[in-house]
């Protein structure tokens, strides 16, 4: 008989190097995980807070070595399944494409529009063909738990929102901010796209907390966007996150069956191609992350 996918939960935390510095995180340490991928971002650190198991990845590097078109979205995801990660937190610095989020103001997506151009997009591709459905890019259990984890914690947030993903490193032109509000955008980042494909490729429940730093080049009343405007704000919205982060992993730890979103059946319909015209190298490489579909 299968394993139940996601008994015991771990939760994946990806963001800043900051967010393990959580008061009460027990038996810290870093891991390093191999990925057929590539390199990922950094070593994972675990630890254990009120018995919850816990892997935290820096987004780019621990030194924040790695731009967003740098990152091996790939690697990051199959990694954290090879750790065991059965669910993944994203904590994102974000612009605002609203009046009504302002600075250290979060938003808990529930949507994505994908504009980047130039990063590996699936684990899939040629001799192992996949079409995951994705018209609901976040798990809206991990959703629930967040919105909540905020209110316990003080955190001023919004739940439901659409993240523009942009390629970068380049914040973005004043006509292009009118556009993605011509959208009815939310928010505008340049680190969740791909992650949140891959994570449903991999069947990993992921959410999104977008942590606003700056009003985009849109609002006239503000400058343009600054690095030094933007750090600034950032180490103010970390300390909202790692409160966000210690309380919702007690709520994410009472889950004792499946994720009820079907996030970790996400394969199930998904694969077109039949196991005799499979790539056996390909298929190889997809041991984590589809392991329970092709036989890894």
């Amino acid at each position: 008989m299968t394993e139940v996918p996601g008994v015991p939960p771990v939760i994946g935390i990806l963001g800043g190097s900051g967010l393990y510095d959580i008061d009460g995180l027990e038996e810290r340490h870093w891991r390093t995980i191999s990925s057929p991928f590539g390199k990922p971002s950094d070593d994972i650190m675990e630890g254990v807070l009120d018995g919850q198991r816990v892997l935290f990845l820096p987004r780019h590097g621990r030194k924040h070595h790695l731009p967003p078109s740098a990152v091996n979205y790939r690697a990051n995801i199959d990694a954290l399944k090879r750790a065991g990660a059965t669910e993944i937190l994203s904590l994102s610095a974000v612009g605002s494409l609203k009046e009504e989020f302002p600075p250290g103001h979060f938003v808990i997506v529930d949507q994505f529009i994908d504009r980047t151009f130039s990063r590996d997009k699936s684990f899939f591709g040629a001799g192992c063909v996949a079409h995951v459905a994705l018209g609901d890019p976040v798990c809206s259990r991990l959703g629930d738990a967040l919105e909540l984890a905020a209110v316990a914690a003080g955190v001023t947030a919004t739940r439901g929102g659409t993240y523009l993903a942009m390629e970068g490193p380049q914040f973005s032109t004043r006509a292009e901010s009118k556009l993605y509000q011509s959208w009815d955008c939310d928010v505008i980042g340049m680190t969740n796209m791909p992650e949140a494909k891959l994570a449903r490729e991999a069947e990993l429940c992921y959410a999104t907390v977008a942590m606003v730093t700056d009003y985009d080049c849109w609002h006239e009343g503000h400058g343009d966007v600054t690095v030094d405007a933007v750090i600034r704000v950032l180490h103010e919205n970390a300390a909202k996150a790692r409160a966000i982060v210690k309380e919702v992993l007690p709520l994410l730890a009472k889950r004792t069956e499946s994720c009820h979103a079907g996030c970790q059946t996400a394969l199930d319909v998904a694969i077109v191609t039949p196991p005799e015209a499979r790539e056996p190298q390909l298929v190889a490489m997809l041991d984590a992350v589809a392991g329970r579909i092709l036989g890894g």
